[in-house]
């Protein structure tokens, strides 16, 4: 990767890596529609993704072909969406959600559930035609459980956050949802809290510290 940015040569082919603007848009379509054909094929199929935008016209074409054949797709869009959710016979399956916290979230984290063979990648790329096709950008897969297993988490905690999330009306209008008799999720408020039970987890078992004091050299 270091070697073709730095112009010296550019590999003829990628052992893990989707490289943008190269190969990335294709690896995206080629993920969305591998589940619109499990779709097709009576299977389920789930397709979840996080963002900051979406205005990719191709992406947003492929994920209107899914929805239609019945894919199950959840988006976590921070930003601009050009997509239109729940409409009939288009977008029904889609649903998409805007959260704003007071940490502003950057993360890209791709779900696919593959016929039961999950997939998560993780990038630095929107799904954005200047992220595809005018930008160097990556996109690799997570392959370690745990990790996969606490990306996941991450997604589940942010679909059911119901304090921050603005949901996307089939009209393009955003609405807060209705909380009455629901326990309250934020799930930025979540993140924190699990991020100080770690770190209490660590300093409890970690070995005492060697305290030092360094005092400066006086004169006599």
């Amino acid at each position: 990767m270091f070697n073709m940015l730095s112009g010296y040569s550019e590999p003829l082919g990628w052992n893990k890596l989707a490289v943008a603007p190269l190969w990335l848009r294709n690896r995206f379509l080629r993920l969305i529609e591998r589940e619109t054909k499990h779709a097709a094929e009576g299977k389920e199929a789930h397709i979840i993704a996080k963002m900051n935008s979406l205005c990719d016209k191709e992406i947003i074409a492929s994920l209107y072909q899914a929805s239609c054949a019945g894919v199950k797709i959840e988006l976590i869009v921070r930003g601009v969406c050009c997509l239109k959710a729940g409409v009939p016979g288009l977008s029904e399956n889609i649903h998409v959600r805007s959260i704003v916290g007071n940490f502003l979230e950057h993360s890209r984290i791709f779900y696919f559930y593959n016929d039961g063979r999950e997939e998560v990648y993780m990038g630095s790329a929107d799904w954005m035609p200047r992220n595809l096709d005018r930008r160097v950008e990556i996109m690799f897969p997570v392959e370690d459980p745990a990790l996969r297993d606490r990306l996941c988490h991450m997604l589940e905690v942010q679909l059911e956050d119901n304090v921050k999330a603005h949901i996307l009306q089939p009209d393009g209008n955003y609405e807060k949802q209705d909380k009455r008799g629901k326990t309250l999720i934020s799930s930025q408020d979540v993140f924190c809290a699990e991020a100080d039970e770690a770190a209490a987890k660590v300093l409890e078992a970690a070995e005492p510290a060697v305290s030092r004091v360094f005092k400066p050299l006086e004169q006599p």
